[in-house]
């Protein structure tokens, strides 16, 4: 996700929109209470995964198992065991940290640029000409800004999804935001209270999804300018509701008075896949784009002032980009969730209900409408992460609420996996997305956890609730933090990326930073607090942020086991504050990306603000080992905490540094290992450009091949390749 600097410095305080704004008032739980709690007991972790847990969580932890022989017939003899595969290492030296404004990689790598903000799709587009004359329009077919999450789908000649392919597919990639410095306009965004109509028409659509097909010839990689596969999806595009809210009053608009469509997708940040071959991108800061009126409470019924509250959308609130303010025009009135006649078919006063879905799109129909899943919840979704699909079990997808003191869901579908869906689309999707149970995360004080089932007129998840009246599950899943409110879920630090261990099941997820940490709320789970120095500038809190992880129970899949895997920190702290010993060769903070490869390797990607005087933000490859595996340690101001395994240069190593003022996000990988993808995010972002001098804060991609360059910074996504062919990170 990104950080969102100052993007309406011209507006009150009270109207810029704070992604770390907390906007959950229940009496729930936090993690970190909950793990101080855990660890005062002293609780060992025990135990693996039985074979049960493995079939739901990872198919490459399964043993093959004998069928039911009956009589007196001898068993068939067991075939040979398979050769165990060599264990992993990172074969590769460590990147030194920078601040270079170019990608470093490891040596013996290549980097290249697959395309950038602005690219054409296809033929009829003038090539970026690096002054912002692009039409608005054309960015229907050009690449969007904000590179984020993505993922590789392997194509195949007959044009259909080939899991195995590595040398042909289609690359899918979330455009999270416009970043500053607004380099497709002219000179950067037209300054006043109301926006200019053109640049908002060119931002909507700069919005959203890209689908490209790649090609590899031998080494290189590159995008099939032209390909019928080629294809935008944007801030204005068709979409269809589908699942237990579709329909729903609160989805009703002018344009959708049946509350079965919307439009458009927003602030779409990581991302997950389906196993039948489709493509989840996430809705997260949505509120960047959504104004509503002064005295709209008055309009409201008391259960919409309540969801709109927990939501984060007070009356007369201003959103930081202002669309709503570029006209009358359908286009641009529809970002103002405001009640303006006399019913809601009949206005946008539920545009906010449209957004914070999963949303689902087939690359390989390019003419297909994507679908708002509804059966996965509405909330700030960071991603979706699926765990293995093994056959005969359900369908199991993990996310994270993105947003201080929010909560971890997980949806259970209700049919079970079928290979034979493989390739099936939409179809597929409506199969295993549309029917299911979605259940948010509790973390109990003795190291255990539970799975709390969000499903209406269970838990007290009914009209009689005093939280909120829910009225049907349509409702519960609309307002899904309500639902979690009521149930106890554990309020968490802002759940960002998580991955799914191929190894063993295990799910991990990052938790960036808290600069609100104080003694008086220092715990088990946040334990460190301690003033980091960034020049002159004192940090105070935990800066570094930190990554948890747990392990499905073995016999009963609606519990778990959990622990912190790994701190965040400067190599040279003092160790009660780099508890898990990191050196030069591998300190990071703010983790963010998280990316486990089919090997078992797991790729760690920063979004850092803390550590920037020193390095530019990095990707990380690491070996981890397994829930359990650490020890108890005290942190900086005396308190006790439970930490992994320590790191070392053989498990956790800096693979690449990215260019100046960026973030680096997004990660896929074909399925050789041989090429490898990321996204660099808002290069040159924290600086304000000179635009009659033209001087930016980084002058990145251009400058990647040839260091006396200098043009407009612009997200990109990068490829990377071993020079002697071999597989990436070993």
């Amino acid at each position: 996700m990104s950080k969102q600097h100052d993007i309406a410095a011209s507006q009150d305080a009270v109207n810029d929109y704070d992604e770390d704004a907390v906007v959950n008032p229940s009496a729930n739980p936090h993690f970190e209470d909950i793990l101080a709690a855990r660890l005062s007991r002293r609780v060992a972790l025990k135990g693996g995964l039985s074979t049960t847990a493995a079939a739901l969580l990872g198919g490459s932890i399964l043993s093959a198992c004998g069928g039911d022989g009956g009589g007196d017939a001898a068993p068939a003899p067991a075939p040979a065991p398979a050769p165990a595969p060599a264990p992993l290492k990172i074969g590769f030296t460590a990147v030194a940290k920078n601040k270079n404004d170019l990608v470093t990689v490891a040596e013996g790598y290549n980097v290249s640029i697959l395309h950038a903000l602005g690219d054409p799709m296809h033929f009829g587009d003038e090539s970026w000409k690096d002054d912002g004359s692009e039409s608005a329009d054309s960015y229907n077919r050009r690449i969007g800004d904000g590179h984020d999450g993505m993922y590789w789908f392997g194509l195949s000649e007959t044009g259909s999804y080939d899991a195995k392919r590595s040398d042909r597919g289609l690359l899918a990639c979330n455009h999270e935001y416009v970043v500053a410095p607004y380099v497709m306009h002219p000179n950067g965004r037209s300054a006043g209270a109301a926006r200019n109509a053109a640049e908002v028409e060119k931002e909507i659509y700069a919005h959203g999804v890209s689908i490209v097909e790649v090609k590899r010839d031998g080494g290189n990689a590159a995008m099939v300018r032209g390909s019928r596969y080629n294809r935008r999806v944007t801030s204005a595009t068709t979409m269809d509701f589908t699942g237990p809210a579709k329909g729903n009053a609160q989805l009703q608009t002018l344009f959708s008075p049946t509350g079965v469509q919307t439009r458009g997708t927003n602030n779409n940040c990581a991302n997950g896949y389906t196993p039948w071959g489709t493509y989840l991108t996430c809705e997260e800061n949505y509120l960047n784009v959504i104004s509503r009126a002064a005295g709209d409470d008055a309009q409201r019924s008391a259960k919409e002032v309540v969801s709109l509250a927990r939501y984060g959308l007070p009356q007369n609130r201003k959103s930081p980009y202002l669309w709503d303010t570029a006209g009358s025009a359908d286009l641009f009135a529809r970002w103002n969730s405001s009640a303006t006649a006399g019913a809601a078919a009949a206005d946008y006063r539920n545009t906010i209900n449209t957004f914070g879905w999963v949303v689902e799109i087939d690359p390989f129909a390019p003419d297909s409408t994507p679908a708002k899943r509804t059966a996965l919840g509405r909330f700030n979704h960071e991603g979706a992460w699926p765990a293995e699909a093994v056959a005969g079990k359900p369908v199991v997808i993990y996310m994270g609420d993105d947003s201080r003191n929010e909560y971890i869901y997980k949806f259970v579908s209700k049919a079970n996996w079928d290979a034979a869906d493989v390739g099936k689309g939409m179809a597929a999707g409506a199969k295993y997305l549309d029917e299911g149970t979605l259940y948010v995360a509790r973390f109990n004080a003795d190291g255990s956890g539970t799975w709390l089932e969000l499903s209406f007129g269970k838990n007290g998840l009914d009209a009689a609730n005093t939280t909120y009246a829910f009225a049907d599950q349509g409702d519960v899943l609309i307002n899904a933090r309500l639902a979690a409110d009521v149930l106890g879920a554990t309020k968490m630090d802002r759940p960002e990326w998580g991955a799914v261990n191929p190894v063993n099941g295990e799910v991990y997820m990052t938790l960036t930073n808290n600069s609100t940490r104080t003694a008086a709320t220092a715990n088990a789970a946040n334990p460190r607090v301690y003033v980091d120095m960034k020049g002159t500038a004192s940090q105070a809190g935990n800066p570094n942020g930190h990554i948890i992880r747990w392990r499905e129970d073995a016999a009963d899949v609606t519990k778990m086991t959990w622990d912190v895997y790994l701190f965040g920190a400067q190599q040279d702290a003092a160790a009660d504050v780099n508890l898990s010993s990191l050196t030069d060769v591998n300190d990071f903070s703010s983790p963010d990306g998280l990316y486990f490869d089919k090997r078992g390797m797991l790729w760690i990607q920063t979004d850092d603000g803390a550590y920037t005087d020193v390095t530019n933000c990095m990707m990380l490859a690491a070996l981890p080992g397994k829930v359990g595996d650490g020890g108890v340690a005290t942190a900086a101001g005396g308190m006790q905490t439970r930490s992994g395994a320590k790191a070392t240069a053989d498990t956790l190593r800096r693979f690449l540094v990215g260019p100046k003022e960026c973030e680096i996000t997004g990660i896929a990988m074909t399925p050789d290992y041989k090429t490898l993808f990321f996204n660099v995010q808002h290069p040159g972002e924290d600086t304000a450009p000179d635009w009659a001098a033209k001087t930016f804060g980084s002058y990145w991609p251009a400058n990647q091949a040839d260091a006396t360059v200098k043009k407009r910074p612009r997200s990109a996504t990068v490829v990377i390749t071993r020079k002697d062919g071999g597989e990436i990170g070993l």
